[in-house]
């Protein structure tokens, strides 16, 4: 299956955000894209291979490697902060994302105790259709 783009989608927890991301990412560009779930833990990539990740894998060294082949990095903030979403983001994992030279698309939510100034407080799915519609026009 050659794809245009690969996107791999990043998130922790029970994988929540990320399964909104790639449902609303799959109803959009269907399999003009290729999706790649990346949890930081099994819990979450499960859950994101259920909103039809192509492919899914868990933890840190996945992240680390496979984000250096990513075109499109999306995520809540967290993945390029060391030891957010309760110590689920290993220091490996935020370096890795930080530095690859994917596009980053980062959702504003955030467990940690971190502010960011200019949001307007949207729920989720209005978060990813504004991600879809304003951050994903290259495609």
């Amino acid at each position: 299956m050659d794809m245009e783009k690969r996107i791999c989608v990043i998130d922790g927890q029970g994988g929540g955000i990320g399964s909104v991301v790639i449902k609303k990412l799959k109803e959009r560009f269907e399999e003009k894209i290729e999706v790649i779930a990346l949890g930081t833990n099994a819990i979450a990539t499960a859950q994101m291979l259920k909103a039809r990740a192509n492919r899914g894998a868990s933890g840190s060294n996945a992240i680390v490697q496979t984000v250096k082949r990513a075109d499109v990095i999306i995520g809540p903030v967290g993945i390029i902060m060391p030891h957010a979403m309760m110590g689920e983001v290993t220091r490996e994992m935020a370096e890795a994302v930080s530095l690859s030279r994917a596009r980053k698309i980062l959702l504003p939510l955030s467990q940690e105790n971190i502010g960011i100034v200019g949001l307007t407080g949207l729920p989720l799915p209005l978060l990813v259709d504004e991600l879809i519609e304003s951050h994903m026009n290259f495609l």
